[in-house]
């Protein structure tokens, strides 16, 4: 991670850590799941840098916003950038199977290899790896917590209509 800057707060999920580097957004982690994250001992703590991600999520959570006008900064193998580049094309409130997602990536047999690299998204909710679910349409792992993911696709699903 390439966060020299982080902060938290609060929101419908729990804490959440955001991570920056001064320009772009490293890290968004969600505090009260199994992917906890403990800032660096040589990040500092600011809060202005991160005014906007606050803003747009406080809107995302409210139901106002389907897509984050943010600068993202992610850092990961090329497969893994990939995964999480397609992840931000996913429809707000349309969830994709692991599967149809590595199809879209133009390897239809790799949705181990997309489900290991949406485990490792660095930036949760901004990069919508809540809504990869099961090939039946089940609940699997989230860093966030299961819970926090029924949550993230019931918010989009009522805001969406």
């Amino acid at each position: 991670m390439m966060a020299s800057i982080y902060d938290t707060f609060g929101s419908p999920v729990g804490e959440l850590l955001v991570a920056g580097d001064g320009v772009a957004l490293t890290g968004l982690y969600m505090q009260e799941g199994p992917g906890r994250v403990e800032p660096d001992a040589a990040w500092r703590r600011a809060r202005q840098p991160f005014a906007a991600v606050r803003e747009q999520l406080e809107e995302y959570f409210a139901g106002g916003r389907t897509r984050f006008e943010l600068r993202l900064a992610l850092a990961g193998t090329e497969w893994q950038r990939r995964v999480w580049e397609a992840l931000e094309r996913v429809p707000y409130g349309e969830p994709v199977s692991y599967g149809e997602l590595a199809g879209r990536l133009g390897r239809p047999s790799a949705a181990r290899a997309m489900g290991a690299a949406n485990a490792l998204n660095p930036i949760s909710i901004v990069v919508p790896c809540h809504r990869v679910v099961g090939a039946n349409g089940a609940l699997t792992g989230y860093a966030g917590g299961v819970e926090r993911k029924r949550f993230l696709l019931a918010l989009e699903a009522r805001a969406k209509g």
